[in-house]
């Protein structure tokens, strides 16, 4: 009897051991997200630099009704418990709302529900919008050990449901924050909305789809307003730089901007695009003389005018020799 006790009793102490050691390592951080022991708060500036320009992106660059521009910036810093949005994942009601008309409110609920729900957001920032393709707009933001990771969205102006942004990028390096990131941005497709041009009409993609990168192959559609079936890869359409800020320390120095090695490059890459002409007609009525050979012509036009070097146009016209019918 007293064998079965003392067996029972190792058992118990063997089932705890390793409740407790299971409930530790559920505690550890998932993915990429290491351990923060920098100083609790750390204050950052954010700058997002448009750089959608008619050089860079020439097929179907809106110039009007509206222009080319960028919504409003909206973020958040976060534990890696919250994800604002996923690559290859579905947008959430407030990301769609935001990346189809801009409307920020649904998605500031969502953020504000998961902070108060698993304590996994630390604040909201936000930035004015850009009225052109190259603008510039920049805000502050805090950041916390235990709330490292920064995301936010910026709506592609006009677009279906197009965006760029950051999901989860971490300021934290062990025990120490990064002093200065910058990224390169490309678009996004929310998976909401089917249209494949800036200015499509809204047509609601049923089922959702995920959210996707947008790219020069990929949707391989002509008509896509980012399809540069020459390119390797799509110039950067905009980028985020994120500058350490010193206490009482308020927006980031121009030499923090500026500086050789991690500097913004403003200069532009020349997107080369070529002609493209619709189908050819049908043949024209065949003309001439009775008895001798006849012309029929066939025409077509323009689609897109060709810019930066890109292939030009061919002729728009062609003639061919015929028997007239109706001759004179």
């Amino acid at each position: 009897m007293e064998k079965l006790m003392l067996v029972y009793s190792s058992c118990e102490v063997i089932w705890t051991l390793l409740l407790t050691i299971l409930g530790c390592a559920s505690c550890l951080p998932v993915g990429d997200e290491s351990i923060c022991t920098a100083e609790e708060l750390a204050k950052y500036s954010i700058v997002f630099t448009g750089k959608w320009s008619q050089t860079a992106f020439p097929k179907q660059y809106p110039l009007y009704r509206p222009p080319a521009q960028w919504s409003s910036v909206l973020g958040v810093t976060h534990s890696s418990d919250y994800n604002m949005w996923k690559k290859n994942e579905y947008a959430s009601n407030g990301v769609r709302d935001f990346a189809e008309k801009g409307e920020a409110w649904v998605l500031m609920k969502e953020i504000e529900e998961a902070g108060e729900r698993i304590q996994s957001v630390h604040g909201i920032f936000s930035a004015p919008a850009v009225s052109t393709g190259t603008g510039e707009t920049s805000t502050e933001l805090e950041v916390h050990s235990r709330h490292q990771l920064v995301s936010f969205v910026v709506r592609i102006v006009p677009s279906p449901d197009w965006f760029v942004g950051i999901d989860s990028l971490n300021l934290c390096e062990g025990n120490r924050w990064k002093e200065e990131v910058s990224v390169d941005l490309f678009p996004y497709d929310a998976g909401t909305d089917s249209g494949f041009t800036f200015s499509s009409p809204n047509f609601a993609t049923i089922p959702q789809d995920t959210i996707t990168e947008i790219t020069c192959s990929s949707p391989s559609h002509p008509a896509n307003s980012f399809y540069y079936p020459k390119l390797k890869n799509l110039p950067p359409i905009a980028r985020v730089t994120l500058v350490k800020l010193k206490k009482n320390q308020r927006g980031v120095p121009a030499s923090k901007l500026n500086r050789k090695g991690n500097e913004i490059d403003d200069s532009v890459s020349e997107t080369p695009l070529d002609c493209e002409v619709s189908l050819w007609s049908s043949w024209g009525l065949c003309r001439g003389r009775c008895g001798k050979p006849g012309t029929k012509i066939r025409t077509r036009f323009i689609l897109l005018q060709p810019a930066n070097n890109g292939s030009p146009c061919p002729n728009l016209d062609e003639a061919a020799e015929c028997e007239p019918e109706n001759c004179v």
